[in-house]
């Protein structure tokens, strides 16, 4: 029996989309700063990466969804923040978020990395983002290489 694992490292020839909500900028700068790191020290040039902003982290899945439709990008790592505040909107942006970004995967099978933070303050974000809790766009990004450096040797038919 086979035993495949999965890499970091640069998808082939393929590029890598970083689909970043512009909403809470301060914190999703700093992931952005993470996964490209992430896509440096695994071996992506800085010129196969495409940058893709959106308003919120509501609005990452279309990105990503048009991103993995257009058949360029052999990862796509989606980053954002959302806070919880005194009303239900936290749930109704996160669980969007992450169900979208889920379907988009699934739907083209390409790897999509998940850094969109779902924290309960600022304090949380910060730390996050490059704080005592590391920085979840470096380990997204780094998630999402190393899903496709998987799915890559995998026989085409199962993808």
């Amino acid at each position: 029996m086979a035993e495949l694992r999965g890499t970091p490292r640069a998808p082939g020839t393929r590029r890598v989309a970083l689909v970043v909500s512009r909403y809470h900028e301060l914190i999703t700068g700093k992931l952005l700063d993470g996964a490209r790191r992430a896509c440096r020290e695994h071996g992506v040039a800085d010129g196969a990466v495409d940058v893709l902003w959106t308003p919120g982290a509501f609005e990452l899945p279309v990105a990503a969804e048009a991103a993995a439709a257009s058949g360029r990008y052999g990862a796509i790592v989606a980053l954002g923040c959302v806070i919880r505040g005194e009303t239900p909107h936290f749930e109704y942006v996160a669980g969007e978020a992450a169900r979208g970004l889920g379907n988009v995967a699934l739907a083209h099978r390409v790897a999509v990395g998940f850094g969109v933070l779902t924290v309960e303050s600022q304090e949380q974000a910060q730390a996050r983002a490059g704080g005592a809790a590391g920085n979840k766009g470096y380990e997204a990004a780094e998630a999402a290489l190393a899903t496709a450096d998987l799915l890559a040797q995998l026989p085409r038919a199962a993808r």
